[in-house]
């Protein structure tokens, strides 16, 4: 790195994905500043809601399995490091017809990596799991390594763990604007409502302000409103606890699909609506779940969950910033190899938190990474030049 410039990274946004990067910068000795809007581990962008599924049977795209793969490996050891219960084990069932994006999806990346997992018929799923009551022609994939991910601890983890690697991090420092200095060793200076600042990369993982930071990448990205509940349960509250619930996740049809967790201490059963939900300003959101959003979601529970259908303990609004494709942003940016873009990840990339923060440092580092991302380069879309 240019020794002219103040910091070898800047990191903006330190959210899931940035405060992963700004700790395994920090942990190889780069000189890191960590650039972020809000305050610590917040819950105004996508990472809001207290808990995240892990999963590696992955219906989105086989692709991502070994990203996952790494990702399982790595977080005991930040749990160790930080001294931090980060991951709970439950396993995870994933529920379609056939034909279905969950059920054929998932099966195709169990197979296509050899993932330990079992098929059920709807039979089977309902003895087994009889917190969710399944249609008859649906079916369920069951894999042991699936679990929950405490979403405000892992952020609070890595930030620590951050700053005890010498990371220099920034609270409630917005972003005004940045620019690449002339000469790829001159690096680039990040203006805040603060200061100016000098570095010789910069990482932006900001998540749904992407557009709003660099509007001229003219990236095609929609910000979703995403609102989550949790419930008590009516009856038999034995049946939704971690040792018989799995994570779970449902596709009644093409434009509905639903997912959810065991109750967890200090919680009732969280249940949401994946995707679906309409776009938005991430500064001007609706934060408060209303009537209508509730709705949604007690009459999936009513039909699937009937047991679950007790009084509403508690809700969030998170937001998903949605890709064409449903693929991460992940990749130097083609227009420089100064900067690094991670995310957005369109509501799925939590779990993968602390891997791409090492492909993030990877990048910014050397300019490349042993893990294969093609398939998620911010090239894939047109961009425009600076």
């Amino acid at each position: 790195m240019s020794k002219g410039n103040a910091y070898d990274v800047i990191v903006v946004g330190l959210g899931a994905m940035g405060s992963a990067t700004a700790y395994q910068l920090a942990k190889r000795g780069a000189r890191v500043l960590g650039l972020e809007a809000f305050t610590p581990a917040h819950e105004l962008g996508s990472s809001g809601g207290l808990t995240r599924i892990i999963r590696l049977a992955y219906f989105e795209h086989p692709s991502y399995v070994p990203l996952l793969k790494a990702a399982w490996a790595l977080w005991p050891e930040i749990e160790a490091e930080a001294n931090e219960k980060l991951l709970e084990p439950t396993g995870g069932i994933y529920i379609g017809a056939r034909g279905s994006d969950v059920l054929e999806g998932s099966m195709l990346s169990a197979r296509t990596h050899g993932l330990d997992h079992e098929l059920l018929d709807a039979a089977e799923s309902r003895q087994r799991f009889p917190a969710l009551q399944i249609d008859d022609e649906m079916e369920t994939l069951y894999e042991p390594l699936a679990g929950v991910l405490f979403a405000q601890r892992c952020i609070s983890a890595h930030l620590e763990l951050a700053r005890r690697h010498g990371a220099e991090l920034h609270f409630e420092e917005r972003v005004s604007g940045w620019r690449l200095l002339p000469g790829q060793s001159n690096g680039v200076t990040v203006t805040t409502d603060r200061g100016t600042y000098t570095a010789a990369k910069l990482v932006v993982s900001v998540g749904a302000w992407l557009p709003k930071l660099m509007p001229e990448l003219r990236l095609p990205l929609i910000v979703e409103r995403n609102p989550l509940f949790w419930f008590s349960p009516a009856a038999r509250p034995e049946i939704f606890a971690s040792d018989r619930l799995p994570v779970w996740i449902m596709e009644l049809d093409a434009d509905h699909a639903f997912y959810g967790f065991p109750t967890l201490p200090g919680q009732g059963v969280k249940v949401a609506r994946h995707h679906g939900g309409g776009p938005v300003d991430p500064d001007a959101i609706d934060r408060v779940a209303n009537d209508t959003d509730e709705a949604q979601v007690r009459g999936f529970i009513r039909r699937y969950m009937p047991l679950a259908d007790g009084p509403r303990l508690d809700s969030r609004v998170c937001m998903y910033t949605n890709t064409p494709d449903f693929n991460f942003i992940l990749g130097l940016d083609p227009r420089d190899s100064r900067i690094v873009l991670a995310s957005p990840c369109s509501g799925h990339g939590f779990k993968f938190s602390n891997v791409i923060g090492v492909i993030c440092a990877d990048l910014a580092l050397s300019g490349t990474t042993a893990f294969d991302i093609d398939f998620l380069a911010p090239g894939r879309f047109s961009i425009a030049s600076v």
